[in-house]
């Protein structure tokens, strides 16, 4: 039977002259339950419980604050979960909280936070896999350092295995063609050799003095058509625009890993620090 057919038998029986003590006992619930069937033929909804004391209650001004500091800052070093959950332990001797709890209560306020302010969601994506020890992928992708307490943008040089996503990192603070070349040499010396297969590159400047109107044809500027013949590097330029960022869609994703879990909150350096910072990264999860 439902609340709705209970109610209306309840107020039937009691048209028939039943007292509450008899409806009570016959259908089997409270007295102060017969009174509101009387008083009310729609079952009334129940009252909210109010909400539960929570461990996280006292972390949760601190989550806003990081959340609301995120909107101002570089949009590819931002806080992950993770980073706002080690934080709160490091930082602010969080005890007894999961990583799930803050989970929630960031994927609840974090929208509304931006909201507020006047922001629309970020939506990004990872793609592909390859052959063991053949294939890589390289990028430059911008990062921000406070240089002597200035904001300086940085770039991070990436190559990727494919396969297996070991990746090598270098910070340079350009991205001209001694850095990209540099960041080959650094990346083979730890890796230990040169991929055995094609090494995917966007148009870089570095690289590509000009794209061909037609297949994927390039003019290789001198200096890099050189560097690759002595390494025996075979290059492999993805598409321009975006349909050629998801061609190497690994490294791009290991750039941005990297970055939040790496470079968030945003470093400071001395000067003498800044010229660069080698960083060898296991495969992202």
């Amino acid at each position: 039977m439902s609340k709705v057919d209970l109610f209306a038998a309840i107020r039937r029986d009691s048209r028939a002259g039943m007292s509450v003590r008899a409806l009570a006992r016959q259908y089997r619930v409270s007295r102060r339950t017969v009174r509101s069937v009387l008083q009310s033929a729609w079952p009334q909804s129940r009252k909210p419980l109010p909400p539960r004391a929570s461990k996280l209650d006292e972390f949760k001004p601190i989550i806003d604050g990081i959340l609301r500091g995120d909107l101002d800052a570089p949009r590819k070093q931002r806080h992950t979960v993770k980073r706002i959950y080690d934080r709160l332990i490091a930082e602010h001797d969080m005890l007894d909280v999961s990583y799930a709890v803050v989970r929630a209560y960031v994927a609840d306020r974090k929208p509304k936070i931006r909201a507020e302010a006047g922001r629309g969601p970020v939506d990004v994506f990872f793609p592909q896999t390859h052959r063991p020890g053949a294939e890589a992928e390289v990028d430059f992708g911008e990062v921000a350092v406070n240089l002597r307490g200035e904001l300086v943008t940085c770039m991070l040089f990436a190559l990727r295995l494919s396969f297996s996503g070991k990746t090598v990192h270098r910070i340079f603070i350009s991205g001209g063609q001694e850095a990209f070349l540099e960041g080959h040499v650094h990346a083979f010396t730890t890796l230990g050799g040169v991929p055995t297969g094609k090494i995917r590159y966007d148009n870089l400047r570095a690289a590509v003095a000009q794209v061909l109107g037609f297949a994927r044809q390039r003019v290789e500027t001198a200096r890099w058509t050189a560097f690759r013949s002595h390494f025996g590097i075979d290059a492999f330029y993805c598409q321009p625009g975006l349909q050629g960022a998801h061609e190497k869609g690994g490294v791009e994703g290991q750039i941005g890993w990297f970055r939040r879990n790496h470079l968030v909150p945003v470093p400071s350096l001395n000067y003498q620090q800044s010229s660069y910072l080698a960083f060898t990264a296991p495969r992202s999860s």
